[in-house]
């Protein structure tokens, strides 16, 4: 099958969810600072989790770049990633609005932590679709960013427990990881006249 649907699809759900994040963001009704200081923690939620939905999208576009074609399997593996992703807006929304509460980041813990497996799916499934040779196998071989921020995710769910701001420190960690470009899927790209 051919890519152009999935990934056209994709790039709308992304759109639709970093839209729904962004009108969670209510205006302040009176002129005072102080009331726009009493939404700074559902707006640093925001920009966490619109980190994070660009750093999928990236990653997805780049994933897909490499690919060739795809099937059913993938379709339904993009999907799963998709799900998680759609879950961003109502954790993001609810550990703003709680000023960082223990349950909300957990909540916002596991949905990373499980649209980070999601992904890792993904990958996985298209490096099945492929040969071990393909361009796709090739820029995927070295994943210790990924498995790095599944580790880091982990270790940030229990560590809530402790204190929920230690894990949004780990979050911001692994934002952090993943804004530093990694230059894999372009350099196959160049190297295999991949557009």
């Amino acid at each position: 099958m051919h890519k152009g649907r999935l990934e056209a699809f994709s790039d709308g759900v992304i759109a639709i969810i970093i839209t729904i994040m962004v009108l969670k963001l209510k205006t302040p009704h009176r002129t005072e600072l102080a009331e726009l200081l009493k939404l700074a923690p559902v707006f640093l939620g925001y920009v966490l989790s619109f980190v994070f939905v660009g750093i999928y999208w990236n990653n997805h576009h780049h994933l897909l770049q490499v690919s060739r074609r795809v099937n059913g399997k993938i379709l339904w593996a993009n999907l799963h990633v998709l799900f998680w992703l759609s879950l961003i807006p109502f954790v993001s929304g609810w550990m703003g609005e709680t000023s960082f509460s223990l349950y909300p980041v957990l909540g916002y813990g596991l949905v990373l932590l499980m649209s980070n497996i999601a992904f890792s799916i993904l990958v996985v499934t298209l490096k099945g679709h492929h040969s071990s040779d393909s361009p796709l196998a090739q820029a995927v071989k070295d994943n210790r960013k990924q498995y790095l921020s599944l580790l880091i995710n982990v270790a940030a769910l229990p560590l809530s427990l402790v204190h929920p701001v230690i894990s949004l420190a780990l979050y911001v960690v692994i934002a952090l990881i993943w804004l530093v470009p990694d230059r894999r899927m372009e350099k196959v790209c160049s190297e295999h006249g991949t557009p």
